[in-house]
């Protein structure tokens, strides 16, 4: 009955209206104008009913319909405006609406049921406001809805068991609202295209159901964290693609976590603040807790046996590597010795332009020594020396790769030249005698008393590797000076190749997409799997470095520390810096020092906060903006037409103006490199990128994904 009078209510407008000639989705439009009770901003001012039809109304978006004279209403985008009303079922005659989004608004009100009248919605979102009410089951009976975001309101009351039939459901937010009760099982199975699933925040209680390992669609976070679950983890979660990270944060879990699947690669922060919960990856072993309730299983005591040799394997390495590092400083100060020995007789220069590195202050015009100082005279920089009352030490030039040997003597002759120095020293290139080119950096002339930390930092970087990461050859240790060797990688870096250089292509997407694939495999490998799982700590293009074929190579891990060691002075070297010279490698015009007050605008927000420390989780965001600019071509400090009126809060321009234009629906040629729209047949391959890359620039940086995740979705990419 209340359909009919909707309808007859809705056909009474229309004759009323049809002498101004308005088509039935203005009128419809024309509806929520009216529900609407405040517009501070006037975005609704310029709907208007003498108009023929509202295809060109703000924030309405039409498309030409087979079998029809006018247009159709194909996308309406009102967000952001602080509108006051509700939602009126009339939009539910939209039917061949595409996308509602009327997020960040003051609606109240519940969500109609007449509005999944509109047929073809495949996207609504309504988060963000100040909604109540249940969440109606008939939101399932539309057959392309595919995204449905409501968090952020008030909606209240159980979850419907008619979820089941939402089969073609990809993305269900329903993250802080009212929600109670139980999750329903037996229909998580039936929901076979769901990718994310958003529940936390709410007052969801009772067990976790064990068919929401069946979800083998899902990817990035299943977020359940902020509610009042109890009972075990089902160990059936560790069907979950590995791809999935688990928050179960703040929930009244107990027993011990499952070791299954997916669950045992999941860290520690996905478990925190559940009182009872304990096992591996939290530091809780479960005997030592109270009995639990009957069925929770206790590890067994072989578990902590092998932990425990497994720590005194751990124990005898350091021992080891320590020992390893004495031994090879030993030989490589006998080495050196005598080295210098034989060098005395020839009273040849140093390279550094010192006489202390082996001279006796004549200088032999055969050396053909590269100059890594500032650009003074050799007389100049001895005077300095002796006046400094430097003297004495004896270098020590180690070769890390046992297939890649040469002489300090070869290194110090050859002829070199500046690639770029910033904030992180000084790179040059250098081609050896037997015509192999490699990269050195100069890192300081100090920390003369730190020469077993400085060993120990370089073997561990020394340690990595892995294809998509620049290779450590050698180092070179002095009192006055400190080198590192690596590989010379040939075509410069990511941020010069964006930009484009004379003579260079333009970056196809086939290149940009290797370019990301690689890069955060390299990345993922210094997370997961390196020795010490490095935070890089400075993700930036300038810091990812191309081959001939557009290979990526990480660059600059572990460098600042390395840079405190050999700093004169420690404090004064935080590795804020970082000219675009690109550590290990990179083969860059020479450009001035970076300003160490510049802003590194690849950061992530908390790493703005004094005192903060990196960790993973910054690597994430930063690559997430590398993301962004692959597939816009924008910076991340470009000038919007929007910047002035969206809050900063130390989000990069770049990832404000691309989650603006996603909420707006806009285009994607309005969004996408223009480069990159004469390759169709990438739409859906960039498309791909950009909802990753949003999840790596998540604000919160526990919704972030981790970086291993990161790089199995990007190489699902075009497979």
């Amino acid at each position: 009955m209340k359909s009919f009078n909707f309808l007859a209510i809705f056909y009474l407008i229309f004759m009323v209206f049809r002498s101004h000639g308005l088509s039935p989705d203005g009128l419809a439009l024309l509806a929520f104008k009216s529900a609407v009770s405040d517009d501070p901003g006037g975005a609704l001012a310029g709907w208007r009913e003498d108009d023929a039809d509202p295809c060109g109304w703000p924030g309405v978006t039409c498309a030409n319909v087979s079998g029809f004279s006018y247009p159709r209403v194909v996308g309406v985008a009102v967000a952001g405006r602080n509108l006051s009303g509700y939602v009126p079922s009339e939009l539910g005659s939209l039917i061949f609406l595409r996308r509602l989004n009327l997020h960040g608004n003051r609606l109240s009100g519940s969500i109609p049921t007449p509005l999944f009248n509109a047929s073809s919605l495949h996207s609504l979102f309504l988060y963000d406001n100040n909604l109540s009410g249940v969440l109606p089951p008939a939101f399932c009976d539309l057959p392309r809805l595919q995204n449905l975001d409501l968090s952020g309101n008030s909606l209240s009351g159980p979850l419907p068991p008619e979820l089941r039939n939402c089969r073609q459901l990809q993305r269900f937010l329903l993250s802080q609202n009212r929600f109670s009760g139980e999750i329903p099982a037996g229909i998580w199975l039936e929901m076979v295209s769901l990718v994310q699933l958003d529940l936390s925040s709410n007052q969801l209680n009772g067990s976790i159901p064990p068919d929401l390992g069946d979800l083998d669609s899902l990817g990035g976070t299943l977020n359940l964290s902020h509610n009042q679950f109890s009972g075990e983890i089902p160990s059936s979660l560790g069907k979950l693609p590995s791809t999935v990270s688990l928050d179960l944060r703040y929930n009244n879990l107990s027993g011990e976590i499952p070791q299954a699947g997916s669950l045992a690669n999941q860290g520690p922060t996905a478990f925190l603040n559940n009182p009872g919960l304990c096992g591996f990856p939290l530091q809780i072993p479960c005997q030592d807790r109270p009995a639990g309730p009957p069925g929770r299983q206790v590890a067994p005591r072989g578990k902590e046996a092998a932990r425990e040799r497994k720590g005194l394997r751990t124990g005898l390495i350091v021992i080891i590597s320590v020992a390893d590092a004495a031994g090879v400083a030993l030989i490589g100060l006998i080495v050196v010795y005598l080295y210098w020995k034989l060098k005395d007789r020839d009273k040849c220069c140093s390279c550094t332009g010192k006489s202390k590195l082996g001279g006796e202050g004549e200088k032999s015009g055969g050396c053909g020594c590269w100059s890594a100082g500032s650009g003074g005279t050799e007389e100049g920089e001895s005077q300095k020396d002796a006046e400094s009352g430097g003297g004495g030490g004896e270098g020590n030039l180690v070769a890390i790769d046992k297939g890649f040997s040469f002489e300090l003597d070869e290194l110090l002759r050859a002829s070199a030249y500046v690639l770029g120095k910033g904030g992180l020293g000084i790179v040059y290139k250098v081609v050896l005698g037997n015509g192999v080119p490699v990269a050195v950096r100069r890192l300081g002339e100090g920390g003369a008393q730190r020469y077993k930390e400085f060993v120990a930092e370089v073997q561990a970087i020394a340690r990595v590797r892995h294809p998509n990461i620049v290779k450590l050859r050698a180092y070179y240790w002095a009192q006055d000076e400190k080198l590192l060797i690596t590989d010379f990688i040939s075509n410069g870096n990511l941020a010069t190749a964006l930009r484009g250089r004379s003579g260079q292509p333009t970056l196809s997407w086939s290149i940009r997409l290797r370019i990301a694939k690689g890069a955060a495999r390299g990345l993922s490998y210094l997370h997961e799997y390196s020795p010490r799982k490095f935070v890089h700590g400075d993700v930036k293009p300038s810091n990812i470095l191309l081959d001939g074929d557009y290979n990526p190579y990480v660059s600059d891990f572990g460098l600042i520390r390395l840079i405190n060691i050999a700093s004169s002075d420690p404090s004064s070297s935080t590795g804020g810096g970082g000219g675009g010279g690109g550590f290990m490698g990179g083969a860059l015009p020479a450009i001035k020092p970076t300003p160490p007050d510049k802003p590194n605008n690849y950061r992530a927000p908390e790493a703005r906060a004094s005192g903060s420390r990196p960790n993973q989780k910054w690597d994430v965001f930063s690559f997430g903006v590398v993301l962004l600019e692959l597939v816009t071509g924008k910076p991340p400090e470009f000038s919007s037409p929007s910047s002035s009126s969206m809050p900063l809060e130390h989000v990069p321009e770049l990832v404000r103006w691309v989650r603006k234009g996603f909420d707006d629906a806009k285009p994607l040629q309005d969004l996408v490199d223009p480069v990159l729209l004469r390759e169709v047949h990438a739409k859906k391959e960039v498309i791909s990128m950009f909802h990753i890359a949003l999840a790596c620039t998540e604000a919160d940086p526990e919704q972030r994904p981790r970086m291993k995740v990161v790089s199995e979705n990007l190489d699902k990419i075009g497979t």
